[in-house]
């Protein structure tokens, strides 16, 4: 599932499983008809079988015993198990971070920074006649962002995709750029000095290289007159700006253009967030520490420092001798010092059925999709929250019994 959290498709549910998507997603269909209800309630210790209320002493005991805890993950998760996972970290005194800090964290930092410019996916579709994707493949990465919230109609675009000018900036031509009016190809590492160049030209100081970037000057001027004359525009960037140089001076850089371009018209930045609920993630432990990832509660007050608290980073330096892994996704994103880490220190392990990853924990939790089996919700790529109903049965527990039951039993 992606960052779109599409609320209109349709299940057609048929004894405890989904059999059928509609509108289809290649994203989401595959997934789905993949959910059953038939689990048996599993937990293990040491990769054996065992009580469930064997599996809460267990990690209780580990945690007691703990320094250094760190709490990682919850992108998989749900609002009330994100909830659930930052008072056990208040409990325990842990480090708590997100899969965002080895994603958009750029992106956050310079949001941060300078400020950010932006509106919901519904104000895009009724309002943009111009929509740029910078280091972004929708086609792949979101499968149903053009067609919900580009192709469609809205009030003030009533012709949908016909009265749209669509841009992708990118170092290839992606799926999306075959699709799109206008594609410009940039120099991998060059998004920098394009943005500042679109900045210059809307400023109107001169420019005397004929290339920037490996783009025309030509190319530019045009596409700076077009974002100047539009009467609403959005432009959506994704893990593709944050890959070269100075990751999130890039996205500073961007997000000042989008300010620049609120002297001549209406103009809108929105990161395309991973799949998941990495934005809900993010969301809950902003309203609950004040911070959105990389929080630190070990004295007994929210700390926010990325880098010093991010998990990547305190597993290399092997600062962590419990974590407590709310979802297995998001692990293979991390440096192999830090996994080698991560493998020889006791873990508690929170993963649903049919998860791709197949670690294995000192205790691990088989429990419920929040979506699938049980209520909850989940935040849009824009940061609307989404609820989410269950449509399937299971004897399994959700993120949040499991650790509410391991905080109670630590009190």
């Amino acid at each position: 599932m992606c960052g779109c959290v599409c609320d209109d498709l349709q299940l057609t549910v048929e004894n405890q499983r989904v059999i059928n998507v509609s509108p289809g997603c290649a994203l989401a269909e595959p997934w789905l008809l993949k959910q059953d209800g038939a689990h048996v309630h599993s937990t293990l210790i040491e990769g054996k079988s065992c009580e469930f209320k064997a599996a809460i002493t267990k990690s209780v005991e580990l945690l007691s015993r703990a320094n250094a805890p760190l709490i990682y993950g919850l992108s998989h998760s749900s609002t009330p198990g994100q909830q659930s996972a930052v008072k056990l970290a208040d409990r325990i005194g842990a480090i708590i971070d997100t899969t965002a800090s080895t994603c958009h964290a750029p992106s956050i930092l310079a949001l941060q920074t300078v400020g950010e410019s932006t509106a919901t996916l519904g104000e895009v579709r009724q309002r943009s006649d111009l929509v740029i994707y910078w280091g972004s493949n929708p086609v792949i990465s979101h499968p149903r962002h053009m067609d919900r919230f580009v192709n469609a109609p809205g009030t003030y675009v009533p012709n949908g995709r016909k009265g749209r000018h669509v841009v992708v900036i990118d170092v290839e031509e992606t799926e999306t750029a075959q699709l799109a009016d206008t594609f410009i190809k940039v120099d991998p590492g060059a998004d920098f000095e394009v943005i500042w160049a679109l900045r210059a030209l809307l400023t109107g100081l001169p420019i005397t290289h004929s290339h920037i970037g490996g783009v025309l000057l030509e190319e530019l001027t045009t596409l700076a007159l077009r974002m100047q004359t539009s009467t609403y525009g959005a432009v959506f960037f994704g893990l593709g700006l944050t890959r070269h140089g100075i990751p999130h001076l890039n996205v500073e850089a961007l997000l000042k253009l989008v300010t620049d371009l609120h002297h001549h018209t209406r103009f809108i930045a929105r990161r395309m967030r991973i799949p998941g609920d990495v934005a809900g993630a993010d969301s809950v432990l902003c309203w609950q520490t004040g911070y959105p990832f990389s929080v630190s509660l070990s004295r007994a007050y929210p700390r926010y420092n990325p880098g010093e608290f991010t998990a990547n980073d305190l597993l290399e330096r092997q600062d962590v001798d419990v974590a407590v892994l709310v979802g297995t996704e998001g692990l293979s994103k991390l440096s192999q010092a830090a996994q080698q880490h991560l493998a020889s220190i006791p873990t508690i392990i929170l993963k649903s059925p049919n998860t791709k990853n197949t670690l294995t924990g000192t205790v691990t939790f088989r429990t419920a999709t929040y979506g699938i089996h049980r209520p909850g919700t989940a935040y849009r790529m824009d940061e609307i929250p989404i609820p989410l109903k269950a449509i399937l049965k299971s004897a399994l527990p959700a993120d949040h019994d499991v650790l509410d039951q391991i905080e109670i039993a630590l009190r």
